[in-house]
């Protein structure tokens, strides 16, 4: 053979891996086929990359154990998951109750994109009783899309009610449940038919690769999932699943510090004489944490504080004040962050008042002595500019 013949052969040769603690990470679109038999053998063999080699098929398998799964569908990040999911249960003239505390990305994906597409969408208070909101869902009712704790105000809805009630009715239900990652809360366990998280946030943990998880009850969902990322032409990258699946064998260990540091952050900002409320559910006596004890191991790092009225430039001068604390959007990562809620409750069909500016937090793996310190003279700022 010529030299440019031997050189495109050269190294091709299957060899057994050796083994290793982590999956292979194997990078082709390409997957050469054993016979011609299997060319057109969908069932039986991966026919394109895009479906997934190694790494991705061993970081679902641990994603389906945890979240304890028929199957789960790997999307390229959090919210394609849930557009993912929701695309793939839906059609043309069903309706879908969405939460109104809903991550504003996926409000954003149901009014701009859904209803173009003949699905209505309506939004409902998360605290409309469960046997209210499934009694008032209609005829073309599909899919109930819940996110408890809510985005940015961490109120709890009573998941387990709603899924039992909406089965009785043949109406599905999906949870992002990307606060309690999939190890905190397990919305399968408690009967819901997807559970839905961004693996962005704790799963990866570093703040550093994007993907998204959809975790289906039954097998028949599962495989819908499947053909939803098939049709759609979504995939995730190999070295992106094998950052998250290292991610996975970390969750525990880095879930238990967030959530501690979190809660006794908490409990340090309700005392403090700028504070007005807490929004935590897993601290004693706020809203929810009796939902919050019954169905939840732990808590993470996110939460939200209310802060006393001031003007917008007091909140501004609390957040510049910060220096351990970054501003940013995402979470879940060893960082901690924070930002001012109120601008994105414009979108909301519920506004209860919150009494005053609201920030939300979210806690990383800093000394939470530091982080105090930090808030500490935020807060002194923020009072400085208010008068």
């Amino acid at each position: 053979m010529a030299e440019e013949t031997r050189l495109i052969r050269a190294g091709s040769k299957a060899r057994p891996l050796v083994k290793t603690v982590g999956p292979a990470i194997q990078k082709g679109s390409t997957v050469l086929l054993p016979d011609a038999g299997s060319l057109y053998d969908d069932d039986g063999h991966v026919t394109y990359g895009r479906q997934g080699l190694s790494a991705q098929v061993a970081l679902a398998d641990a994603l389906a154990e945890l979240e304890g799964a028929a199957g789960v569908a790997l999307y390229p990040s959090g919210l394609a998951a849930l557009t993912g999911a929701m695309l793939a249960v839906l059609k043309a003239g069903d309706e879908v109750l969405v939460v109104d505390t809903i991550y504003k990305p996926t409000r954003r994906f149901c009014d701009k994109v859904l209803v173009r597409f003949g699905v209505a969408v309506r939004y409902y208070d998360p605290a409309t009783p469960p046997r209210d909101l499934v009694a008032g869902a209609s005829v073309a009712v599909r899919l109930i899309v819940m996110e408890s704790p809510g985005s940015l105000t961490f109120e709890m809805q009573d998941v387990a009610a709603i899924a039992a009630l909406a089965r009785d009715r043949g109406v599905l239900t999906l949870a992002d449940n990307t606060w309690g990652a999939g190890y905190l809360f397990k919305p399968i366990a408690h009967g819901v038919d997807l559970s839905v998280q961004a693996l962005t946030k704790y799963v990866g943990g570093h703040s550093d690769v994007f993907m998204g998880s959809a975790a289906a009850r039954d097998p028949k969902l599962a495989a819908l999932l499947a053909a939803g990322i098939h049709h759609l032409g979504w995939a995730v990258a190999a070295e992106d699943a094998y950052q998250m699946l290292r991610g996975l064998r970390t969750l525990p260990i880095r879930l238990a510090r967030h959530g501690e540091s979190a809660l006794k952050i908490a409990a340090w900002l309700a005392e403090q004489p700028e504070v007005g409320a807490i929004h935590h559910p897993a601290l004693p006596g706020a809203p929810g944490h009796d939902l919050w004890a019954r169905d939840y191991t732990g808590a993470c790092g996110l939460f939200a504080f209310t802060l006393k009225p001031a003007p917008e430039a007091a909140v501004n001068a609390f957040l510049d004040a910060l220096t351990l604390f970054g501003l940013g959007f995402s979470w879940g990562g060893f960082e901690s962050l924070a930002i001012s809620c109120d601008p994105q409750f414009q979108c909301r069909e519920v506004h209860p008042g919150y009494g005053g500016p609201v920030i939300r937090l979210h806690i990383g793996l800093e000394h939470p002595d530091d982080l105090i310190a930090d808030l500490r003279a935020g807060l002194d700022a923020y009072a400085a500019a208010g008068t």
